[in-house]
């Protein structure tokens, strides 16, 4: 199992990002797919979700960043992605990608998010 993020990087507050994660190794369709946040010092964050099978439209947000990031996957593709807007100098973390596949939970590396003020 692989989940690959990519999409990190320096941007100035009020830009945008794009995060992605690539999945192998599962059936990814099946899997509910999380994005998480870690700061130094701080517990890991969940920041959203997104459902699988018949509820892959569903999502969930954290209320710090509702209206400014979605969450969204391709299944052709195996592939979740965090489109990051109005990113704020309290968005700078490490953020991973998760998956939910049955009884088994899945993480990536991260990928370091920096937002300069």
């Amino acid at each position: 199992v692989q989940l690959v993020e990519s999409g990190g990087g320096v941007v100035q507050s009020g830009g945008s990002l794009r995060l992605s994660c690539a999945a192998s190794g599962f059936t990814f369709s099946s899997a509910a797919m999380r994005w998480f946040r870690q700061t130094s010092g701080k517990e890991r964050e969940l920041v959203a979700t997104i459902f699988s099978g018949n509820l892959s439209r569903r999502t969930n947000y954290a209320d710090s960043v509702k209206g400014r990031f979605t969450i969204s996957r391709d299944n052709a593709k195996n592939t979740v992605y965090l489109q990051m807007n109005s990113l704020k100098p309290e968005d700078t973390a490490v953020y991973y990608c998760n998956a939910v596949y049955g009884f088994h939970n899945y993480w990536g590396q991260g990928t370091q998010v920096t937002v300069s003020s």
